[in-house]
């Protein structure tokens, strides 16, 4: 349950990133990082998908509800290499991977400093995807 907070350079420049170590298999948490329908599950900010696809991949658009019942249109700009990011209402937002991390994975989001802000909403997420796969591990 170690938790990293720190500023990083990632493929779109230096981020902050919020990452968390989590006792599940790398493939399961990138499986749930890329699931639209279990989006609204682990983010805090998500309440609905509208996505024709239910697995995302570069180029995937589709749509978020968001607190106050608002629709945005998103777009996955990146999807490779257990890491993907998107721009939310054609702004980029957060970026999204999952490193191997000794016995389990690493998850973290990639936070535009200017948006540093959104950190403890990310903790919050990183709380809930640990709570979604160290769950499914033991239920299996």
């Amino acid at each position: 349950m170690s938790r990293d907070i720190g500023i990083e350079r990632t493929p779109d420049g230096r981020r902050l990133v919020v990452s968390r170590h989590v006792d599940a298999d790398r493939d399961a948490a990138w499986d749930l990082l890329t699931d639209t329908e279990r989006w609204p599950e682990w983010g805090p900010s998500v309440r609905a998908v509208d996505c024709d696809t239910r697995y995302i991949e570069g180029g995937t658009t589709g749509r978020v509800r968001i607190p106050g019942g608002v629709w945005v249109p998103f777009e996955i700009t990146t999807c490779a290499d257990y890491r993907w990011t998107w721009r939310v209402g054609r702004v980029p937002a957060t970026g999204h991977r999952v490193e191997e991390d000794g016995d389990g994975c690493r998850v973290g989001f990639e936070i535009p400093v200017l948006a540093g802000g959104y950190a403890p909403v990310c903790v919050r997420a990183l709380g809930k995807i640990e709570e979604r796969l160290e769950g499914s591990e033991t239920a299996g």
